[in-house]
């Protein structure tokens, strides 16, 4: 597999463990629709940037983690969503058995607003810095 491909499948590899299933927050990939949606639930997406000037194999970006939670309740719910994805990933690193390595960084959130496909959900945007690196 290539770069993108391995970064997909390592990043999307945290939210696949048991520990995050514990955590019961449904996470879909950034293609998921929120038409007909739960009521809390979060969308992934991984947004490469800057492929390094070295490595070949090395790219840095931003995971965007759409936090959805019903409307009208206010924002505690997303604010105790990100600081459980901070647990999982800010200041972390993740070393994959390909040799791979994904290091994040520190994260913010946004005011959070109205979901424009679902009016019965309120979405937050969480956002965090990551790099990547295969061992050449």
């Amino acid at each position: 597999m290539g770069k993108y491909s391995n970064l997909s499948s390592d990043i999307f590899s945290i939210f696949g463990t048991d520990t995050w299933k514990a955590e019961k927050i449904k996470t879909y990939p950034n293609s998921f629709i929120a038409v007909s949606a739960p009521d809390e639930f979060i969308r992934v997406s991984i947004v490469p940037s800057k492929p390094s000037d070295i490595n070949i194999k090395s790219i840095s970006g931003i995971l965007l983690i759409d936090i959805f939670i019903q409307a009208g309740n206010g924002p505690k719910r997303s604010y105790t969503i990100a600081d459980k994805l901070d647990s999982y990933l800010a200041g972390k690193a993740l070393n994959t058995r390909s040799g791979t390595l994904v290091q994040f960084l520190s994260s913010t959130i946004d005011a959070g607003t109205e979901d424009t496909d679902n009016k019965s959900l309120y979405r937050t945007i969480y956002t965090i810095p990551f790099t990547y690196s295969e061992v050449m």
